[in-house]
């Protein structure tokens, strides 16, 4: 199989609050943003400023995004997990401390026993994010 597996996270009303903070992070890019109510789709107008659908970019990273309807749930966190594969000590570093602003580290950020620096990061979305440094 060629290409990219391509992760969709849901949310609660909050994915363009996501958007932002994962271009951040990741330092990407944001491209197709369309919400519910700019989209030619029936809904209903509390739905209007959700996101129906975008997509964030870094190189060969994307990550899709969408807001739920209102009235339906999210459950947050546990269902996924992301791992994002650093170049250096320092990288790892950064996606380490920032994804755990607002949120907690599963694992904390170490050496393992397979040769690569390694944590897990819960951020403050409930997203579950994997860090794997191979140092060799």
């Amino acid at each position: 199989m060629k290409g990219q597996l391509t992760p969709y996270l849901s949310f609660d009303g909050n994915a363009k609050q996501a958007l932002e903070f994962y271009k951040e992070v990741l330092g990407g890019e944001i491209i197709g943003l369309q919400t519910f109510g700019e989209a030619d789709y029936p809904t209903p107008p509390e739905a209007d400023n959700r996101v129906m659908h975008a997509k964030l970019s870094k190189g060969d990273i994307s990550l899709m995004f969408s807001d739920t309807f209102p009235g339906q749930s999210v459950v947050i966190g546990t269902n996924i997990s992301l791992t994002l594969e650093p170049e250096s000590d320092e990288e790892i570093q950064s996606l380490y401390d920032a994804l755990r602003k607002g949120g907690k580290a599963l694992t904390e950020l170490e050496d393992t026993f397979w040769g690569a620096k390694y944590a897990r990061v819960q951020d403050q979305f409930g997203i579950i994010w994997e860090l794997n440094y191979q140092k060799s």
